[in-house]
């Protein structure tokens, strides 16, 4: 930040969508692989370049690119996207005087590895569909603050929904119902409470775990059980029980936010003035829309007691 003739400068500068893929081979010959588009912004003292057009002061984001390969060189055993983000964080905040903080932002590509008559294969991989996410900011003290999460989570159950008792107006034209379809695209992100570089754990690929851990209870939470399922009153209700689920099963996370918009499947009934049943809707044949579609978001957190 700086001040110039009564007017306030706030800048950051960066690199955006640098992608690097990472085998690592283990001397069995099993190969583990790892694909991340990755995310710079770095909080630096450079105003000259700004005030005065000189760029002395300026980390040129070429070089930001080019850090993200050499340091993906160096990490000679597998880590998670998160842990990648602190080593990029850490350089950046420590091996330049002017920059005061760094933030990394990066998206894991679901590569996930393919079974071959039920054997999992060595080195073969196919893309999956939702997409791991994490953000790192670092400054100079240690401080930090993580947020991992998921996108594009596509899931849907063909009963066991319902939504009824909602406000009726001269508008409302959609009946109650107790059985319909359910299904949405999760996007989640939550907040670890390590504060500290040095807080964070020492466990090679916790943040992987962990984050295959909070997928498996968002999900076992929207399904309930494989055989009688669980009852959905409204996407609301059920959000909330799946946010309340992550919080209560790991303590190491902070807040959780879900954002899922309801994806609309309509019941077809098409009759004719011939024919009135010429398709009867039988909780069977639907017509899949997502435009337009209910937005439903909330964030769930812990209450910290000063006392």
């Amino acid at each position: 930040m700086g001040e110039l003739k009564g007017l306030k400068l706030d800048q950051q500068h960066g690199k955006s969508r640098v992608r690097v893929a990472r085998v690592w081979k283990d001397g069995d010959g099993k190969h583990h692989f790892s694909e991340w588009s990755v995310n710079i912004s770095l909080l630096s003292n450079c105003l000259p370049a700004y005030f005065s057009g000189d760029n002395y002061d300026i980390v040129a984001t070429d070089t930001m690119k080019n850090t993200v390969y050499a340091k993906a060189k160096e990490c000679s055993e597998q880590l998670s996207a998160e842990d990648f983000a602190v080593v990029l964080a850490k350089h950046f905040t420590s091996f330049y005087q002017q920059v005061t903080g760094a933030i990394v932002n990066i998206v894991e590509k679901p590569w996930e590895r393919v079974s071959i008559n039920g054997q999992q294969h060595d080195h073969g991989f196919k893309l999956g569909s939702e997409r791991h996410t994490t953000e790192v900011m670092v400054d100079k003290s240690g401080t930090l603050r993580m947020t991992s999460g998921i996108e594009g989570l596509s899931i849907l159950k063909t009963t066991k929904s319902g939504f009824e008792g909602f406000i009726r107006d001269q508008y409302t034209m959609l009946p109650d119902t107790r059985e319909r379809m359910m299904a949405t695209e999760v996007t989640a992100s939550w907040r670890y409470s390590f504060d500290s570089l040095s807080s964070l754990p020492l466990k090679p690929l916790y943040f992987t775990e962990r984050y295959t851990d909070v997928k498996e209870v968002l999900l076992n939470m929207f399904f309930g059980p494989s055989k009688e399922g669980a009852y959905s009153p409204s996407v609301q209700a059920t959000l909330h029980e799946m946010a309340k689920a992550v919080l209560e099963r790991f303590p190491d996370i902070s807040f959780i936010q879900l954002r899922m918009p309801n994806l609309h499947f309509l019941p077809v009934n098409l009759p004719s003035k011939d024919n009135p049943v010429i398709v009867k809707f039988d909780d069977d044949v639907y017509l899949p829309t997502d435009e337009p579609h209910g937005t439903i978001q909330a964030t769930l957190s812990h209450i910290r007691s000063n006392m």
